[in-house]
Formats: structure tokens, sequence, C-alpha cells
């Protein structure tokens, strides 16, 4: 199988490259290293990969590459690019959301309705979701996002199913809830947090620690993109959507406490208000996942973070 890697040096997809080229197949991953975080963290997470002879990495943004070439000969493209964060996406920053998470789907998958693809894998998010009324959440409840990045990716979640239905791009879109683990993005609370806990630096925690995630660790998202990227259009319609979710709902609070006792050091906290966008809990109902996937997390929220402190003390000096 020949792969397309759309954000393959980002956190999760430079973790699906891996796993793809572990499992013999051809991989093409293009990445426009913006600056939203250090892009050397990104070459750093897409390292290993370079130097497989399987691996092509294309520097290029998404908006002005020429499509068709990069399409050539690849089986299943999977579309993690985007820009990521709630908080950002307030104000004039929108523009770069609207910009990079709809303008650029929709260009890539007008692109996808002249190849020969066997499937079209999205990214999308839980944030689709907002407060939701229902616990755990099915596809089946109404998308309300309380954050302009969760429009962004409702948006182009129905441009998937649009091109889907009317134009016969095989696409699936998988909803991931907080994923978490090694190379997880330096913004994100559990990279901050255990950096806190190695460093002795302070955490700005948001909020009481009481809000509640589905946290679900990368290796598990990385299984969901193989088995939606493999599925048959007779065993998977096109347009579908599925949860990814990690199933042990845990509060911030704790995560705080595995954390420190992981790595034997208390961590200091600098209690913040409580940000605008941030739902009180998210929760995922993966039945469709697990059933027309076979899809099941396997790594439980202390087990990933064993693995997610270990990968960043092996990075931090000392």
């Amino acid at each position: 199988m020949r792969g397309l890697i759309t954000g393959a040096a980002g956190f999760i997809g430079s973790t699906l490259a891996d796993r793809l080229l572990a499992e013999g197949h051809d991989v093409v991953g293009v990445d426009c290293f913006t600056e939203y975080y250090d892009p050397a963290v990104k070459r750093a997470n897409v390292a290993a990969a370079l130097a497989h002879p399987n691996f092509d990495l294309v520097e290029a943004d998404l908006l002005a590459t020429d499509l068709a070439e990069l399409l050539d000969g690849v089986d299943v493209v999977y579309h993690l690019a985007g820009q990521p964060g709630v908080r950002a996406s307030w104000g004039a920053g929108f523009a770069d959301y609207a910009t990079w998470n709809v303008l650029v789907t929709q260009r890539l998958l007008e692109a996808c309705r002249g190849a020969s693809l066997e499937r079209f894998v999205f990214s999308s998010s839980s944030s689709v979701y907002g407060q939701a009324e229902v616990f755990p959440t099915a596809e089946t409840v109404l998308p309300a996002p309380v954050s302009p990045y969760g429009v962004t990716k409702l948006a182009a979640e129905h441009l998937t199913r649009l091109y889907g239905t009317n134009f016969g791009v095989p696409t699936v879109s998988l909803r991931y809830f907080t994923v978490f683990g090694p190379r997880q993005r330096p913004d994100m609370a559990m990279n901050k947090l255990v950096a806190a806990a190695l460093s002795g630096a302070s955490f700005p925690i948001n909020g009481d620690g009481s809000q509640a995630r589905d946290f679900t660790f990368v290796d598990d998202v990385v299984e969901a993109n193989v088995l939606a990227g493999a599925a048959s259009v007779d065993q998977v319609s096109r347009g579908s959507v599925f949860n990814v979710g990690g199933g042990e709902v845990t509060t911030l609070a704790a995560v705080i406490g595995h954390i420190e006792d992981i790595a034997g050091r208390s961590i200091n906290l600098d209690r913040q208000p409580r940000a605008a966008g941030d739902p009180d809990r998210t929760g995922a109902d993966t039945t469709a996942a697990r059933e027309q996937l076979g899809w099941v997390p396997k790594v439980s929220v202390r087990a990933g973070l064993e693995r997610q402190v270990a990968a960043q003390a092996a990075l931090t000096p000392h």
C-alpha cells in the first residue's frame, strides 16, 4: 500500500508514519512546518521515518502545491494536517483555522475526485460535540461546538461527507478524544504537566482540575487510522464518522496525580480561571468503531502516561 500522510511531522502523523513503514508500506509525508510550535520539534518527530528507504517527505503548503502529483499512485490518504488548539482559534487567529482546517481540506478533497483512492481518512475532533448533553456521546448526537476550532473541524468533516456522497470519494472521519503520548505537541496539557514535573517549573491550570476527558493514547489513534484506511466501502460506507476514545474518562486532577507519582515529583500549580471554549467533560461511545472497524483501545491512561513521562525524560537535559 502507498499512503499519503498530511501533517506527517506532527504528533499523530509521525507516529502513524512509523507504524505504516514498520508494516512494509510506502509512505509519502507532506508537512509545511508552520510556526504554531517549534518546527525543530516536528523535524525530530520525523527523523526516524526519514532514515527509512520507503519514506519520502515533501515540504509543501497544501494550498499551493500540485496535489495531482502528490496523489499519484497513492492508495490511502490520511489527512491529519490542520491548525490545532482551541484557545488560539478565537479572534484574529480564526483566519488560520479557516484556512488550514477548511480550505485545505476542500482543496485536497477536490483533487481526490480524480484520484483512484481506496480510502480518505480525515482526522476530526471531539471538539465538534462541545458541551454534550449525553455521556458517553455517540456519533448520532447533534454536534454543537463551543470553540471556533470545533466549528472548523465540523465544517471539514461535513466536506468529507459531501465529497463522499456526491463524488464517490471514499471518505471516513475519525473524531479523536484528547490524544496523548510520546511526541505530544508542546502546547498540550499533558506535555506541559510532564515538563513541569521534570523541570520544577509551574503549570498554569485553568479551573479546579475537575474537567474530565476521555484520554486516548496515540498508538490507539494510529490503530484506528490503520483500520479505517484498510476498510472497504462495502464494510464502511462513504462519509462515515467514528468516535475514537480511550474509554477511560479521567479528571485533570487525577492526571496530575498520576504524573506526580510516575515522575516522583510534585507539580507547582498556578491556578487560572477556566478558559473559554473548554467543555466540562468529554466521553466517547465507541460502539460503532468497535463493530464496523474492529477497533478497541488497548492502552490505559496510567500506562500511556508512564510511556509519555519516560519519552519526555529521555529528551530532557540533566
